[in-house]
């Protein structure tokens, strides 16, 4: 079977596609023909040896994907050979077939299609553990989205407009906010031409927002944190800029504020129920049409390297999907 291969640490145009075994189901696992698998920007750190997780050689990045089962090994029930599933496996899923662990499945519902379903669990699992489980962002609250338009932002931009949040979309171009506004965002920040704090505390009446949710790190963090209201929760999602924002902890002081981590990945390894629960939801949602699961493009698998520089280059508004 066909896979793209990471052989060393290496940049997009240096990864391999290559004929490799195909899996076999071992107890407790399937195997699942993949339909999509989508990538995301760890993705672009992963094969260049800069992420917290070193897979090792050779691997295949891509941690979530949608497809059909194709078999199941002893011991797996609540699956069967036929069943449409999406999964998150932390990396490997650019290949035709994957052999994953049954618990790290997730049924799809009637009527989602496997591009749009590919592109979930990460970054929707991610902005709902966020927004719901860390944050309690509640009906009415203003919340901050940076980098709205790309995948992780364009997931919490929906999910806050569906839970009753006033959404400002901030981002660095005035087209990806127009973009963000179209999927739910009430107002906007183009932080590339004005300064960020002024700009949400202009669309708060000077208050500041309740929430903000930060996938990008770098200058703008602490500018974000000072645009807050008095009692605001900084959700940290990571570090798209590359540097990790220093903020001022006299503000945290004075301010009241909360600084949340959200290591979403971690959370759902120790709350797994709380994990299955929340991407049911979602997956109930965008069947109903709630969210667009946006897919920016679609490639084969070989030109995933394409699209790896498309999202490392912050070109991509929504997801970039590999079909196998």
């Amino acid at each position: 079977m066909k896979a793209l291969l990471c052989t060393r640490i290496c940049t997009p145009d240096e990864l391999e596609l290559a004929d490799i075994a195909e899996p076999t189901a071992g107890p407790g696992e399937t195997v699942v023909r993949v339909a999509a698998a989508a990538l995301n920007f760890f993705d672009t750190l992963i094969i260049a040896g800069k992420y917290q997780h070193k897979p090792p050689f050779p691997f295949s990045p891509a941690a979530e994907f949608a497809g059909e089962i194709e078999s199941v090994g002893a011991g797996v029930t609540g699956f069967a050979p036929g069943d449409r599933v999406i999964g998150n496996i932390g990396w490997g899923a650019a290949r035709e077939k994957v052999a994953v662990d049954a618990d790290k499945l997730v049924a799809m519902p009637r009527g989602l299609d496997f591009d749009c379903a590919a592109g979930l669990t990460v970054t929707y699992g991610t902005s709902m553990h966020a927004l719901n489980d860390r944050a309690k962002l509640k009906a009415g609250e203003t919340l901050a989205v940076l980098g709205a338009a790309g995948g992780t932002g364009l997931s919490a931009v929906e999910l806050g407009n569906l839970m009753g949040a006033h959404v400002i979309a901030c981002a660095s171009s005035d087209d990806k906010i127009a973009f963000a506004k179209k999927h739910g965002a009430i107002d906007g920040v183009n932080y590339a031409g004005a300064d960020l704090k002024d700009g949400l505390r202009a669309l708060t009446d000077g208050k500041g927002v309740n929430v903000v949710y930060d996938p990008v790190g770098g200058a703008q963090g602490e500018a974000a944190l000072r645009g807050m209201d008095w009692g605001g929760r900084y959700l940290v999602i990571g570090f798209a800029a590359g540097d990790m924002p220093k903020l001022p902890l006299n503000l945290v002081l004075l301010r009241s504020y909360d600084v949340l981590g959200v290591y979403w990945g971690a959370w759902t390894q120790r709350h797994p129920e709380g994990h299955r629960a929340n991407m049911t939801k979602i997956l109930e949602w965008c069947a109903q049409g709630k969210l667009s699961s946006h897919v920016h493009a679609v490639y084969p698998l070989s030109e995933a390297p394409v699209a790896l520089k498309a999202i490392a280059a912050r070109q991509v508004m929504g997801k970039m999907i590999l079909r196998p």
